[in-house]
């Protein structure tokens, strides 16, 4: 072929580089039977080590399984606590209580205490019967309870005559506390065997879902019947709640108070009983149920009143065995290492400051500033403020100087309305009609009337029926219209729109534009304490009282240990409350973690109760039953966004659905649960309004209130629309043009320009407005809890 090229033949290309380096890579086979035996030895060597270690696993897991038998079951451990609860208020506990008291007294000659010691089952138990009706002290004890015993009376018809109202409510609280171990008695069984088996099977099938898996049903009418229970509850593993172990806690089972000579308006409160989960050091701090934080100045260790030995003469506690109880050996605090109290932050007003004035000046101000105002000016009739300023009096400079300054002053806070719109004939009328603006359009963090101001129900006392009824009313028609038109407000006719919201702003993306944590922050966060990382802190301060646990240090009562502790400055009007509560309701003292004194803002999350029908207003005053700690407070609400730093405020708690509370209150390291009750107008007792738990601890989360301004289209044509009733000034519309705004519809758009004087605006839209539609425009504002005027019930 013409043209082609001729084929040259590439040399080929081999792996190795010549003949004699073939046989390098080969390995023969000694090597590899050397090889080989490695490998096997090396999986041998893993499988021994895999075993060994899943054996010591089972070991160490036997173990810590024995250590908790024996501290739960042993002769050093507190006595185990069974709460008796009826289902409804035809079951009588009372006598369930007595039976149960006299099968583990040996001694039934003596009166029954409600905490015995038994040698035959090798047990010690204080049996509690929650009173039918009383929400509070059920929960107390439920709180305590290392068993609840549900009690139920086989005489009921149906599944509804089994659980009422009172006793579903407290079952669902119970759930949101966390259930201990649970079992549930059944009483008023019939005598016929036949009969009593097909009515135990009615209960049981009625029951069972209401109660968790593992719950196992009793009969519970003869003393055969609770002999074979008690065999069982004494081998049986108690499981608690989580929340409870985190903290060393004792159940009073005597409370004493001793007056302070000092001061008297200060007392010091004595709790004796049990130590429990935790050892508790007389340098930590430690919370009364209901009446606060303290400080311990004594723990006294005493002789156990009622020891698991059979051949102590009786085995029931009484008040004389408390009395008469020795006294082993006393703690004392130590100076050095004693937690201090500290609850706020003393804020420093001179950080922010560069000078200050001397006390000359000061006084020279003062004494200027009086004759200010007692000095009246005659200006002609018509006079403007920018007018009178101009006006020089007989009187000497240094004095008009001194008044010019003054309105200097009150330009600078932003607090006056433009001159030219006053229309007021007098200087003095002027400036009162300033003052009462003012006061009804701006308040430095209480702006809008409609969700922040106290309720009236919470201050005024003296209030009649038809007030508070109307009160009532008027609460249930807001939130009626909160869940319609919500965050709709109306812009007043008598106020400037810039001056009535001028402290909110628009956001071009709520979930993408920035808003800085530190801006503008009220004078309560300067009272409040911060953590640069709360998990870090929180593991820190786990690990810290880990470490005293397992060191066992003197200044410890360790767990089981019979003691009584005093708890200093305690107030004491709340002593007396808690002396009165001790009647019917266990106190309950709770040893505190480091930082747990301290003020900060908590986030709970919550959900309204089903139970409770009336509506929950933002910054109203609940009580917070967080664990074993109480305080009131007064939260705000708002949505849980996962996608944006930012977190809408909610007016009201609405139904069906978590929330987010924040709230003033001390801290508390979670997982913890949350009981709010509200007292309710007029009843003596509060109510359940709200359950749920501790989320976190964050004083940064933002929280923005967010307000719609509406107006309506006039004339449309294309893409612009004329609107009105937005605004009613056309210095407003200016002062709020870079908003944008929107519809509901789904259109959105931008102001143009104002038309007129009455505050008509042309906006343009990125599409065709229907004449129907309604204009909108959304505002925001950073909004924080209210602080709480008393901080823990008991002292209310």
């Amino acid at each position: 072929m013409g043209g082609s090229r001729a084929q040259v033949n590439k040399p080929h290309k081999t792996r190795f580089s010549s003949k004699s380096s073939r046989n390098i890579h080969k390995i023969s086979q000694k090597d590899k039977n050397r090889i080989a035996k490695s490998n096997r030895n090396v999986t041998q060597g893993a499988r021994a080590a895999r075993l060994q270690r899943s054996k010591m696993l089972r070991e160490q897991k036997k173990e810590a399984l024995l250590k908790e038998k024996r501290a739960s079951s042993g002769s050093a451990s507190p006595p185990r606590v069974i709460l008796l609860f009826p289902l409804s208020a035809s079951v009588n506990v009372s006598s369930l209580a007595e039976d149960i008291l006299r099968l583990l007294s040996a001694d039934v000659s003596r009166a029954l205490s409600s905490t015995v010691a038994s040698s035959e089952y090798k047990l010690r138990a204080t049996v509690l019967h929650a009173p039918h009706g009383d929400l509070l002290s059920c929960m107390e004890m439920a709180k305590v309870a290392d068993l609840i015993a549900f009690v139920a009376s086989a005489t009921e018809q149906s599944t509804c005559d089994y659980i009422d109202s009172f006793g579903s409510q407290c079952l669902s609280v119970f759930r949101s506390l966390g259930l201990p171990s649970t079992v549930v008695f059944i009483r008023d069984l019939p005598t016929e065997l036949k009969r009593q088996n097909d009515a135990k099977k009615i209960v049981t099938c009625s029951l069972t879902s209401e109660f968790p898996e593992d719950c196992k049903f009793y009969p519970a009418d003869t003393k055969d019947d609770l002999h074979k229970f008690m065999w069982l509850f004494k081998e049986q593993r108690l499981t608690t709640p989580h929340w409870r172990n985190q903290r060393p806690y004792l159940i009073a089972q005597k409370v004493d108070m001793v007056p302070d000579d000092s001061s008297p308006e200060k007392c010091t409160l004595l709790l004796t009983g049990y130590t429990r989960a935790h050892s508790l050091s007389v340098n930590q701090l430690v919370h009364v149920s209901g009446a606060g934080d303290f400080q311990l100045s004594r723990i006294d260790i005493m002789k156990d009143p009622i020891p698991l030995n059979a051949r102590k003469d009786h085995n029931a506690m009484d008040s004389d065995d408390i009395e008469d109880a020795e006294i082993i050996r006393s703690l004392a605090p130590d100076p050095s290492s004693l937690e201090p109290l500290l609850v706020e932050n003393v804020p420093d007003p001179l950080a922010g400051e560069q000078t200050w004035p001397t006390e000359a000046e000061m006084a020279e101000a003062e004494r200027n500033q009086k004759q200010k105002r007692l000095r009246k000016r005659a200006l002609p009739r018509g006079t403007s403020e920018y007018q009178a300023a101009w006006i020089v009096d007989d009187t000497d400079g240094e004095d008009s100087g001194v008044e010019n300054d003054g309105d200097d002053d009150e330009d600078d806070d932003g607090m006056l309305l433009d001159e030219g719109e006053s229309g007021c004939p007098s200087q003095e009328d002027t400036n009162n009609r300033d003052f009462e603006e003012d006061q009804a359009s701006l308040h430095l963090r209480d702006s809008d009337e409609e969700t922040e101001n106290d309720s009236v129900m919470m201050e005024g006392d003296n209030m009649t029926r038809e007030q508070i009824e109307d009160e009532i009313k008027k609460i249930k028609e807001a939130h009626a219209e909160d869940e319609e038109f919500p965050d709709e407000v109306d812009t007043p006719l008598d106020v400037l729109a810039r001056k009535r919201f001028a402290k909110y702003r628009g956001l071009k993306s709520f979930r993408t534009s920035s808003w800085d944590p530190k801006e503008s922050l009220p004078p309560e966060y300067a009272r409040i304490f911060a953590f640069d990382s709360f998990a870090r802190t929180q593991k820190h301060v786990v690990v810290k009282a880990l470490k005293v646990e397992q060191e066992g240090r003197d200044d410890c009562a360790p767990v089981g240990s019979f003691a009584r502790f005093y708890i200093k400055e305690v107030p004491f009007h709340a002593a007396s409350n808690l002396c009165a509560a001790s009647r019917t309701a266990p106190i309950v003292l709770c040893g505190l973690l480091q930082h747990e004194s301290k003020m900060s803002v908590l986030h709970f999350s919550i959900k309204k109760h089903d139970s409770y029908d009336a509506p929950i207003k933002s910054k109203e005053e609940l009580i917070f039953h967080v664990g074993f700690r109480q305080f009131v407070a007064r939260p705000i609400f708002s949505t849980d966004n996962i996608n944006s730093d930012k977190h809408k405020m909610e007016r009201f708690l609405h139904a069906g659905r978590f929330s987010i509370a924040s709230i003033y209150a001390p801290i508390s390291f979670p997982p913890l649960p949350l009981i709010a009750l509200k007292n309710a107008a007029g009843a003596g007792t509060p109510a359940v309004a709200a359950v749920g738990s501790l989320r976190s601890i964050d004083p940064d989360r933002i929280i923005l209130k967010k307000i719609i301004l509406t107006g309506y289209p006039q004339r449309v044509s294309k893409l612009k629309a004329t609107v009105r009733y937005m605004f009613h000034n056309p210095e407003d519309v200016r002062w709020f043009k870079p908003v944008e705004v929107w519809t509901k519809c789904g259109r959105r758009g931008r102001v143009k320009e104002p038309i007129g004087t009455h505050g008509g605006m042309k906006c343009i839209f990125n599409g065709g407005l229907q004449q129907h539609d309604t204009v909108c425009m959304s505002l925001y504002k950073r909004a924080y809890p209210k602080w709480p005027e008393h901080r823990f019930p008991a002292n209310v």
